[in-house]
């Protein structure tokens, strides 16, 4: 979503650390192009030029100018101001100990609030409470069967009612005696939405929230929308007094101006954000997290909290006695990667390691899915003896295994090549501490050895003209030489 943003900031960042001696004039030429990055997100003009103001306020101070790397404090400063601009940081619903907990979502129409609500119950659910729905959006009767449904898969009442005659406040008041019989302890509203603020919705919701008096009122924004998503927080802000925002679609293909400019327009936290289609994809939102994916800096802890959901603890301490003895076999390899990809598209998972998201971005061919794929595919066509034992692929096996997995007989002796070389890699690394392992890392990062494609190179082929054939290169090399001959004994004859 930030590709647009980072690309800019990087840009504008980088046209000061290059300029040799930092002055207060270069500062400032690079500060206008850092608004500019800012605009063309999709922030708003007084948002950016405070955003800007604060930034060279600071760059431009004694402080700076007289370190010993002037550049590092810009972007450091940056990057706070990023961080203050979008925090602090506040996911708590503040549930309570007895009783029920109410919690209202509110938006505009086709802003994923439906699904939000399954997502919120869900990690509700996890976390050892006992969620309710309630389907209180009576304009479209497809959110309510939309709602049963996300209900029966996650495995959580929902109360519904028929449109017909019904208001959304006397569904919401039902829900609330449904829940207190069930013996649940989180009631979430489904509240109804338009495609843009109307005195119709803003009075219905006015009325569940008057007289339910919700612990929580949140309002789901759609990131993809902009400054409308912006404007319309806003509106909602000034009528309900809202508790925080739930950002939805950050995995879309957008500018992410909503991000940045939602907090500071109405004021209030945004506690979560939504970052795909499935029911697990709802997470807590780390402004300084948010904030070091925009300047490109990565996310490791958010790759090692996904890691962990993934990951069985037995299972990985199994893993690691087998790399410190070299004992890791293709198998284990093979099992590893299903796991890591269960953990989110691949591309995004690599962006949050430092340093790979502008090397994926100077190779934009990469697709580590695909190979990935192809990878797997080579060692499911192997004997479970081949996998422990890779070593004993001889010729006519390569040729069977290729056949097998779609590949060529190359691609299997890259494959076996390279890893041997990660698992003595990690080997050394099992028995190492932490600061040598982030630091053997920090070497893999810059090496091949962290390039998806590095074992599975695909022929080259020439432009336009195709590959050409080898006897008839051999051919034309030889009448060139002999040419060449000619003009020689020609020359000395003269």
């Amino acid at each position: 979503m930030f590709e647009g943003l980072t690309k800019g900031l990087q840009s504008a960042l980088g046209s000061i650390s290059g300029a040799g001696r930092l002055t207060e004039s270069n500062i400032r030429d690079g500060m206008r192009a850092v608004r500019q990055s800012l605009l063309e997100a999709d922030v708003s003009y007084e948002i950016a030029q405070d955003f800007v103001g604060r930034v060279t306020e600071q760059a431009v101070g004694e402080r700076v100018l007289k370190s010993l790397r002037p550049s590092d404090e810009i972007v450091g400063i940056v990057h706070q101001e990023l961080i203050n601009l979008m925090g602090p940081v506040d996911s708590s619903l503040h549930l309570k100990r007895d009783g029920i907990t109410i919690i209202m979502l509110c938006g505009l129409q086709g802003s994923g609030k439906t699904t939000t609500c399954g997502k919120l119950a869900r990690m509700l659910k996890e976390a050892g409470r006992k969620p309710m729905l309630v389907a209180a959006d009576l304009q479209r009767p497809a959110a309510i069967e939309q709602l049963r449904v996300i209900g029966e898969q996650i495995g959580v009442p929902v109360h519904t009612e028929e449109a017909g005659g019904n208001t959304a406040l006397k569904v919401c008041r039902n829900g609330l005696q449904s829940a207190k019989k069930a013996d649940a302890n989180v009631l979430i509203l489904d509240t109804a939405g338009r495609l843009h603020v109307d005195s119709d919705l803003m009075q219905e919701l006015e009325q569940i929230d008057n007289k339910l008096q919700p612990d929580q009122v949140l309002f789901v924004c759609d990131a993809m929308t902009g400054q409308d998503a912006v404007n319309s927080a806003k509106a909602f802000n000034e009528a309900l007094e809202l508790n925080g925002v739930i950002l939805t679609k950050l995995d879309g293909d957008t500018r992410g101006g909503a991000a940045l400019s939602v907090k500071a327009v109405t004021g209030v936290p945004i506690k979560y954000i939504g970052v795909g289609e499935q029911l697990d994809r709802l997470e807590q939102f780390h402004p300084d997290r948010m904030a070091g994916r925009i300047l490109g800096m990565g996310d490791i802890v958010s790759l090692v909290e996904k890691a962990h959901e993934q990951f069985d603890e037995e299972e990985m301490a199994v893993q690691q006695e087998k790399m410190a003895s070299g004992k890791f076999s293709l198998t284990d390899f093979r099992d590893q990667m299903k796991t890591i990809r269960k953990m989110g598209p691949m591309k995004e998972m690599m962006k949050m390691i430092p340093g790979m998201g502008a090397m994926m971005d100077s190779n934009p061919d990469i697709d580590a899915e695909d190979d990935m794929t192809r990878i797997e595919a080579i060692i499911n066509s192997m004997t479970p003896n081949e996998r422990e034992n890779p070593d004993q692929v001889d010729h006519g096996r390569r040729n069977r295994i290729a056949q097998g997995s779609g590949t060529n007989p190359s691609d299997i002796n890259k494959l076996i090549k390279e890893f041997k070389q990660m698992s003595g890699m990690m080997k050394e690394m099992a028995n190492m501490g932490m600061r040598d392992k982030m630091k053997a890392m920090k070497e893999m990062t810059s090496s091949a050895a962290m390039n998806p494609n590095a074992n599975m190179k695909r022929e080259k082929q020439r432009s336009k003209r195709g590959p050409q054939d080898k006897s008839t290169l051999s051919a034309k090399k030889k009448q060139e030489r002999q040419a060449k001959k000619k003009q020689r004994k020609n020359k000395r004859k003269r």
